[in-house]
């Protein structure tokens, strides 16, 4: 319906991204897929219901001008905005000698200045719609994992979780910080058992998003019951 609210999904292709849409999907939100990989996020739109209900926008979240038309496209197709998930995010290896610098280089772009910019982008059509944003943490940017940068990278998400909620008192805006463990998704290159699926971690951001609007869940820390750490 015209009048449903519309949820944006930056990596969107797959993992936390792919199940959050499939859950807000069957919620009743219209959704904007985001992410670098086109055919990935056409499928999806298309399991989803088409350009009615989901549409698709490639998009690289270290270009600002990438957020911007990402947002564009949510207010062209379809009027509004109601909730913005910055979920795009990778890792690196541990160790302070792995992974290249070139790697890091992209890492920290995409997980820190990505986020922030798609947050940038999305806030004025938020303000307007009173609506939501939601960031992905971690575990790892509560405790500082040895020898891992991508930790230090979600640190910087977690401090700018409560900035963005600072800033944004006042406007009606909610945010949410969604802090995972161990998750099974294609961010680990041996998925081991003992972990979340991507759906435990949609499902918890479909409990912050479905809150009434004098309600405002700011951090979800959610672990596998058998994660120690």
């Amino acid at each position: 319906m015209a009048h449903d609210p519309v949820f944006l999904i930056t990596g969107a292709g797959s993992g936390i991204g792919a199940a959050t849409a499939r859950r807000a999907a069957q919620a009743g939100h219209r959704l904007v897929l985001a992410g670098r990989s086109a055919d990935r996020l056409q499928a999806l739109a298309d399991e989803l219901g088409g350009r009615g209900r989901a549409v698709a926008v490639a998009t690289d979240v270290t270009r600002w001008e990438d957020n911007e038309a990402l947002v564009a496209a949510a207010l062209q197709h379809f009027g509004r905005l109601d909730v913005a998930f910055a979920n795009a995010g990778f890792g690196a290896a541990r160790g302070w000698l792995k992974e290249t610098p070139e790697h890091w280089r992209e890492m920290v772009l995409t997980n820190v200045l990505g986020a922030a910019y798609t947050a940038r982008a999305a806030i004025p059509a938020l303000t307007e719609s009173r609506g939501h944003l939601l960031l992905t943490g971690s575990v790892a940017g509560r405790r500082a994992l040895p020898g891992s940068l991508y930790s230090a990278t979600k640190w910087a998400v977690t401090a700018m979780g409560e900035a963005l909620r600072a800033d944004l008192d006042g406007t009606g805006v909610r945010t949410t910080l969604i802090e995972p463990g161990a998750v099974d998704t294609p961010f680990f290159d041996d998925p081991g058992e003992g972990r979340l699926e991507p759906d435990d971690v949609a499902r918890a951001v479909l409990y912050a998003v479905s809150q009434p609007p004098h309600v405002d869940v700011n951090e979800i820390l959610i672990r596998p019951t058998a994660q120690s750490g």
